[in-house]
């Protein structure tokens, strides 16, 4: 099933009546509106001005709905996930936390490797060439020692958008607010599908920063990437205003959740397809099976 994405830009009050969400208008005449609980994903709150009461905070935890809360300039910032998120979460981070060096390193060389097919494969979806990404993935070695993501990702991004100068970097020239707005939704994404699964998103097969508490999160979200670049291509391509975060830019990276990937064969919503890939980690963990299920970005 899709999950809703409900996002609020204006001052609210949110209550639940009944397993429903009320969204209540205390400066305006707007009567109440109200949804179903079960139906949400993600709650992205952004207005400083939003009352939430603990009884809905609650039930959303509760039913595993990721509360994302936004800073000044309007960027995802915080996320609320439950404590308990799966019946075994005790046993399944057991396994996660004594997962060998060895197989912590083939897990990311195959999480590099998808990343830098799916990079190419978004670049022969635009027309571009991409024998040099190809390569770089056909070169990636157990723990990428050879860093080859990195040098994909920066010749990857010099050459992705028609932007003289552009570099990918967090504080620098738009884009990069497009996409670090789309990173932080799908960072979300990651983490609540790890919970589900029973696993813990600060320890990483990969990242290990001690002051990072979504490291393993960081590591899963990677080879999703392309998915989020394909959408702000397509928005810098429109022709629209960039430079600020506007509501219909937003509109249209909040659908992020909801696109279709293919995964496994099949096309998914690209939330489920995370779910997928979270509990084929924990399987690997367990040592059920020896490789991630990635999506593979379609080239047509």
């Amino acid at each position: 099933m899709i999950k809703r994405t409900l996002f609020f830009s204006n001052p609210a009050y949110l209550s639940t009546r009944n397993e429903q969400l009320v969204v209540s208008f205390p400066d305006s005449e707007k009567q109440d509106v109200t949804v179903p609980i079960e139906d949400l994903g993600y709650v992205v709150l952004e207005h400083p001005q939003i009352t939430i009461t603990n009884g809905l905070l609650m039930q959303l935890v509760q039913h595993k709905t990721a509360v994302i809360t936004c800073d000044k300039q309007h960027l995802p910032t915080g996320f609320l996930q439950p404590l308990a998120g799966h019946s075994e979460q005790t046993e399944r981070m057991r396994y996660q936390l004594n997962a060998s060096v060895p197989l912590k390193k083939q897990l990311w060389q195959q999480t590099v490797v998808a990343k830098i097919d799916n990079q190419a494969n978004h670049f022969l979806a635009r027309g571009k060439n991409a024998l040099r990404l190809k390569r770089y993935a056909r070169s990636v070695s157990s723990g990428d020692l050879g860093n080859q993501e990195a040098l994909a990702a920066a010749f990857y991004f010099q050459n992705l958008f028609a932007i003289a100068g552009f570099s990918r970097n967090r504080k620098a020239m738009a884009p990069n607010n497009l996409l670090n707005y789309g990173y932080a939704i799908l960072r979300a994404i990651t983490a609540r599908a790890l919970v589900s699964s029973g696993l813990l998103p600060s320890v990483g097969i990969f990242h290990r920063n001690k002051y990072n508490a979504y490291c393993l999160a960081d590591d899963v979200m990677e080879p999703y990437r392309p998915y989020v670049d394909a959408v702000v291509y397509d928005i810098v391509e429109s022709g629209c205003n960039i430079e600020a975060l506007n509501t219909s830019i937003k509109k249209d990276l909040l659908l992020i959740p909801a696109m279709d990937v293919v995964i496994d064969g099949k096309r998914s919503p690209l939330m489920n397809a995370m779910s997928r890939t979270t509990a084929s980690l924990y399987e690997c963990f367990e040592g059920g099976r020896r490789k991630l299920l990635y999506p593979e970005f379609a080239s047509y």
